[in-house]
């Protein structure tokens, strides 16, 4: 069972009953997605304050998407070496006094935000490299990584008679989703709870026990995407690449 509580292009949330080992497994394979990102960057000049590996590092952050479709590095028919199937090329060349930022990159592949920040440079300073980007998996390196894929208990929450409008728990609400309603303390969106049990240690320092708080069986399921690929793609080719694992662990078993 999947139900979607919120969902657009950067960002899905969805309640499922799938066991927690499932879920782990689907956010690990989320890790193998192929994405684009920065891998080489071969820089000429750099008046910069930032030292060549801190810039490097940035530019391999930068989310991007490519203009054409590639292939893996380990798929294509140059055997890894680098060729124009499995890898793009992008130039950045400017002047001072600027703040560069990632629309400054200009080659076979887009942006996904243009107002990145790379670095500053002063009046007569100047940033000149070319960078190659290929595709690549999160378990290689972090800048390869789709988006956030993370989950949580779903929260149960009960109000019995104790409760006397004080409205103590309320105030401790840290997510505040709590109100006050017909006397009686009542939970606005049990979404958002995320069972830090605030409501409850303040009913009880009140002298009172009227606030439960226990995980539901169900969890809410989070899928964060950095752009390069919709936050219900990053579910569904997680799913894929699952069941690609599986297909060659079968083949190794046999």
């Amino acid at each position: 069972m999947i139900k979607i509580i919120s969902k657009n292009k950067e960002k899905v949330s969805m309640i499922t009953d799938m066991s927690e080992s499932l879920a782990n497994t689907i956010r690990r394979s989320a890790l193998e997605i192929p994405v684009l990102a920065i891998d080489e960057v071969e820089i000429y000049k750099n008046d910069s304050a930032l030292y060549d590996e801190v810039l490097a590092h940035r530019l391999g952050l930068v989310p991007l998407v490519a203009e054409k479709t590639i292939k893996e590095k380990e798929k294509c028919s140059c055997n890894g070496k680098g060729c124009g199937k499995c890898s793009v090329n992008m130039k950045l060349q400017i002047k001072g006094p600027t703040t560069v930022y990632s629309k400054d990159l200009k080659g076979g592949a887009d942006v996904v935000y243009e107002d990145i920040p790379i670095t500053l440079l002063n009046k007569d300073q100047e940033l000149e490299l070319v960078a190659t980007a290929r595709l690549g998996k999160g378990i290689e390196h972090s800048k390869y990584s789709p988006g956030l894929v993370y989950y949580r208990n779903l929260a149960k929450v009960e109000v019995d008679g104790q409760c006397d409008e004080c409205k103590k728990c309320v105030e401790a609400c840290p997510q505040k989703i709590l109100e006050i309603e017909k006397g009686k303390a009542k939970i606005k969106d049990v979404y958002k709870c995320d069972l830090c049990e605030a409501c409850v240690e303040a009913c009880k320092k009140n002298s009172r026990n009227a606030i439960k708080v226990e995980k539901a069986p169900e969890l809410m399921f989070f899928i964060e995407s950095w752009g390069q690929i919709k936050a219900e793609e990053i579910f569904t080719k997680a799913i894929d690449q699952l069941n690609d694992s599986l297909k060659e662990l079968s083949k190794s078993l046999k």
